[in-house]
């Protein structure tokens, strides 16, 4: 008797028992149900929930697994031991077996701990409130390890993670009703409830914080600072990182939102399997290049000087703001989230374009915490229904107006 049956004969005999979405949840991901429908009409189509999110983490992983080698390469340059890029994409400074095995034993934990706790919580709601397990936290579970800091404490993120599924969408109903994006709740909540530990020049790289600690305590050893390119701009420095380093993903950052080309990518492969908005990628983008070539035109009126604080971020290339920090990541995975975007074609182009200038707009004027695509995503996850409800109005009305028209 093989595993798939023996899965489906202990789903036949919890059935109707507390322990039964438990049992369904791990025979539907493994394996097709053996269920068949019965009568009455059925849709047949391969885009089931547990595909689309299969689809979505398959766009996911080249970032985690560049995230894995930058992690190494980052720690490894600010300790002195190895040399810059030199020669593109795939240099071999950076695709190095060292690299990557110092970024997948930091990491692993991370995934470990973002999957293992949001399952557990789901798992747990899904027995005390008697419905199927849903497949909504598969996409979250990968999203979280890569919108955080390596060095981040676990127990933080277990903290971090309960909150998120509890709050940010088990109150509301499970998946499908949350109004906020689950990963980006769990983000917002480590900002706010730890942001020294989502912030400043030492967490992006991995050990800055240990050998912090241990210069504090006596050691003679040379500190390692892995300040991000907005923290950089945010305080009028100079960035030693070139427009291609900045485009491959070469730079300090949360773990998987480096590379923008990767995001392009995935970007373009969600697009493809239809999965993706292009009017919201699209519009968050042209949000974003609007914002920021008005602050550059701001700094070229004289406006602003170099003496102001925001001037760093104020006279950045406008097209360079989609290069750096998280910017392609959240609108490309993101913004996108189709449970709490706005829905109608209209309704998108409106939601992606306030994205992106929003944005922009909260990264130059917030220099203690320079992004801000992470609150603008949230923000406009709450005015999504809003924009949907007067685009349909609207549409109501000038039918009804076409309508008196004809009858006149």
């Amino acid at each position: 008797m093989g595993l798939k049956q023996n899965l489906h004969n202990l789903r036949e005999k919890y059935k109707g028992t507390k322990m039964a979405p438990a049992f369904n949840a791990i025979h539907t991901f493994l394996y097709t149900p053996n269920d068949t429908a019965h009568g009455g009409t059925h849709i047949k189509a391969a885009d089931d929930l547990k595909r689309t999110m299969n689809t979505v983490i398959m766009a996911l992983i080249p970032c985690l697994i560049f995230g894995m080698f930058n992690a190494g390469y980052q720690h490894y340059l600010a300790a002195g031991e190895i040399e810059a890029v030199s020669s593109g994409f795939f240099s071999s400074e950076f695709w190095s077996l060292q690299n990557f095995s110092l970024g997948f034993w930091k990491i692993l934990p991370i995934l470990i701990v973002s999957y293992g706790v949001g399952l557990g919580v789901e798992f747990l709601f899904a027995v005390i409130k008697g419905h199927e397990v849903e497949e909504g936290y598969l996409v979250t579970g990968m999203l979280v390890p890569l919108i955080v800091p390596i060095d981040i404490p676990l127990w933080m993120l277990v903290v971090a993670v309960i909150f998120g599924v509890v709050i940010g969408k088990e109150v509301f109903g499970g998946t499908g009703m949350n109004i906020l994006n689950p990963a980006l709740t769990i983000r917002a909540f480590l900002f706010f409830a730890y942001p020294t530990w989502m912030s400043g020049d030492k967490v992006w790289v991995e050990g800055a914080v240990e050998r912090t600690r241990e210069i504090a305590n006596g050691s003679t050893a040379d500190a390692i600072s892995g300040e991000t390119i907005l923290g950089s701009l945010a305080q009028s420095h100079g960035v030693d990182y070139s427009v291609m380093d900045m485009f491959f993903g070469f730079i300090p950052g949360s773990i998987g939102e480096t590379s923008t080309l990767l995001i392009l990518l995935g970007g373009l492969f969600l697009i493809f399997t239809k999965i993706g908005s292009w009017r919201i990628m699209l519009s968050a983008v042209l949000g974003a290049l609007v914002m920021g070539y008005i602050f550059n035109l701001v700094v070229a009126a004289g406006w602003i000087t170099d003496t102001s604080k925001f001037y760093g971020l104020m006279n950045t290339e406008f097209w360079h703001h989609l290069l750096i920090g998280g910017m392609a990541f959240g609108i490309v995975y993101m913004a996108t989230d189709p449970v709490t975007a706005s829905q109608t074609n209209k309704g998108k182009w409106i939601y992606g374009f306030l994205i992106g200038f929003i944005s922009i707009m909260i990264r130059v004027f917030n220099p203690a915490y320079p992004e801000g695509v992470m609150l603008a995503i949230l923000l406009m996850n709450v005015f999504a229904p809003t924009i949907d409800h007067y685009v349909v109005q609207g549409n109501v009305k000038r039918r009804l107006k076409r309508a008196k028209l004809k009858t006149a």
